[in-house]
């Protein structure tokens, strides 16, 4: 039998997809409600503890990365949070701003869009740009998600969310977790094993002669051919990442406020899961 989103059996017995569904608004009126119940989290939840999707899923093997989400705020909007005057140039609301000699920080100013937003930058040579901070767990046997959070961007939020989303499944078994190297901290690593987590993460360590770095994963973690592989299987991460920029339309949110963003976020990691699903029920012979 060809598996398809209509004949997937988690779907058999409710809306199929070529069925006429609500209209747009009812979703809008009815979206406090869904934040409120936190829908969003619960369907994903649903999924993955489906007994059909559960087969597929590893219990001792995850990787986690976190991408940024660009916020529905221009940088224009990112004035001090005690408005001493306004520096626009011209009137209207896209009025140019004069931008020099002003000391830009994300305690002393705030997007007057989207407060929620912070003003950040992914790494040296790049521009900063208002967004929040999408944060994915994965399961290395199919590349399912199995959680996801997002939270306001800051420095270490990819290391405390990594930690938090980990917690939840490394409560009564030994669990692995790969990482890349913006996890490697002497932190994150303490964290993780606390949590009877072993952290499989990418060794952030040089020596420039001006500049030397250890890594806190070392020789005792690195040896074992299970580190290789979590290295190897942890960049499949960046398919959920890809697809839901382009395919779910995350490259920039629609939405302002966090509670909107990261219901929206969980949706398409959802819906990620769901086109993945039925080529996977269907090798499995579900």
């Amino acid at each position: 039998m060809e598996y398809t989103l209509a004949t997937c059996p988690i779907f058999r017995d409710h809306l199929s997809i070529d069925e006429t569904v609500w209209d747009a608004t009812v979703f809008c009126k009815n979206r406090g409600r869904l934040l409120e119940a936190d829908v969003a989290r619960k369907l994903l939840a649903g999924v993955v503890t489906h007994p059909k999707v559960r087969c597929l899923l590893s219990q001792d093997h995850f990787s986690v990365d976190g991408s940024l989400i660009e916020a529905w705020a221009s940088v224009k909007s990112f004035r001090p949070k005690e408005n001493s005057g306004d520096d626009s140039e011209g009137a209207g609301r896209n009025a140019e701003r004069n931008f020099r000699g002003e000391a830009w920080s994300n305690e002393t100013h705030a997007s007057t869009t989207d407060p929620d937003a912070r003003l950040y930058r992914k790494s040296n040579g790049q521009e900063a740009k208002l967004c929040f901070m999408g944060h994915v767990l994965m399961e290395n046997r199919n590349g399912l998600v199995v959680d996801g959070e997002l939270t306001r961007s800051y420095g270490v939020s990819e290391r405390i969310a990594a930690v938090e989303m980990t917690r939840r499944y490394a409560r009564e078994r030994r669990v692995t977790v790969g990482a890349d190297k913006n996890y490697d901290s002497k932190d994150c690593v303490a964290e993780l094993r606390d949590i009877n987590a072993v952290p499989h993460v990418a060794q952030n360590a040089y020596d420039t002669g001006k500049a030397k770095r250890r890594s806190a994963i070392d020789g005792r973690t690195t040896r074992h051919p299970g580190y290789v592989a979590s290295q190897r299987v942890r960049k499949r991460i960046e398919e959920v990442f890809g697809w839901i920029k382009t395919a779910a339309g995350l490259r920039k949110t629609k939405f302002r406020g966090l509670e909107k963003v990261r219901s929206q976020f969980t949706f398409a990691l959802t819906a990620y899961n769901l086109i993945r699903l039925p080529k996977l029920l269907a090798g499995a012979g579900a």
